[in-house]
C-alpha cells in the first residue's frame, strides 16, 4: 500500500492556538510550496480552534491533516484528508502509547479508519511541552533512537516514524540513525528548522521535514526558505542514486 506522505518533503504544522504573523493569511501559508498542512498543538487546543483553521485552509489545494493532542479535540470535517494520531514510543506514561488511543476509539460516531493513521513519535527535547506532557524519556543515544525506529516499524507496523525535537534543533546523527534503521517507513523530523540550511541538512537525513513554530514566529517567507531547503536535499539525494 502506498501513502501520500511518501512523496512529501515538507509539512507545515499550524498550531490553532497561535496567530499568524501580522498581515499574513492562510492563503499565504498554502502558497509556500509546502506539501501538506498538519493542524495541531499540545496546549490549549479546542474543537473550535481546530475548525477555524480547517475552514480557513480548506479552499486551497494543499492536503490537510489533523494531529489531535487528545480525543476531545478530534473534529469530523470532510475537508480533512486524514488524521495523524501520535503515539509516543519513549513516553514513560503509557497513556501516550496506547491509553489515549483506547479513548479515541470510543468516539461516539466512530473513527474514520480509512483516514486515520498513527505516527510513532520519538520525543527528544526534554524542555519541550510535549516531553513534559507525555513524560518522555529523552535521554536517548543514536543507537537508542535507531532501535526505537526499528521497533516501531518492524514490530508495531508503523508507517510514519517521527523524531521530534520540538523547540530546538536536533542532532543530525541521531536523525540519520533513525532513517538508516528503517526499511519502508517514512521518517518525519520536526524541531528547530529555521532557514534553508537547517531544512537542507535535516532533509538529507529525514524523508519529511516538519516546520511549525517558524510559521507563527517569522512568517511565510521563512517557511518558504525551508521548503526550498528540504526539496533541494531530496533532489540531491535522488540525483546521487
Amino acid at each position: 500500500m502506498s501513502y501520500p506522505w511518501e512523496d512529501w518533503d515538507h509539512i507545515t504544522k499550524i498550531d490553532p492556538d497561535k496567530d499568524l504573523v501580522d498581515g499574513e493569511t492562510f492563503e499565504d501559508v498554502c502558497e509556500t510550496g509546502t506539501d501538506a498542512l498538519e493542524i495541531g498543538g499540545t496546549l490549549d487546543i479546542t474543537e473550535e480552534k481546530m475548525e477555524r483553521v480547517v475552514e480557513a485552509t480548506a479552499k486551497y489545494d494543499v492536503p490537510i491533516y489533523q494531529e489531535p493532542s487528545n480525543p476531545g479535540v478530534v473534529i469530523d470535517d470532510p475537508a480533512l484528508d486524514g488524521y495523524l494520531i501520535p503515539t509516543v514510543f519513549n513516553a514513560s506514561d503509557s497513556f501516550w502509547i496506547t491509553g489515549a488511543h483506547k479513548e479515541w476509539v470510543r468516539i461516539e460516531d466512530g473513527l474514520d479508519w480509512d483516514r486515520t493513521h498513527t505516527e510513532a513519535y520519538i520525543v527528544m527535547n526534554p524542555d519541550s511541552s510535549v516531553a513534559e506532557y507525555t513524560d518522555a524519556d529523552t535521554d536517548q543515544s543514536a543507537e537508542d533512537v535507531a532501535s526505537f525506529a526499528r521497533v516501531a516499524e518492524r514490530m508495531f507496523g508503523q508507517d510514519i516514524i517521527y523524531v521530534e525535537y520540538s523547540g530546538t534543533y536536533g542532532d543530525p546523527e541521531k536523525v540519520c540513525a533513525a532513517h538508516d534503521a528503517l526499511d519502508d517507513a517514512t521518517l518525519f523530523y520536526g524541531g528547530g528548522i529555521h532557514d534553508y540550511d537547517s531544512a537542507y541538512e535535516m532533509g538529507k537525513c529525514a524523508d519529511v521535514v516538519v516546520v511549525g513554530n517558524l510559521l507563527h514566529d517569522k512568517g511565510v517567507d521563512a517557511v518558504r526558505e525551508t521548503v526550498e531547503g528540504a526539496k533541494d536535499a531530496t533532489a540531491e539525494l535522488v540525483g546521487a542514486e
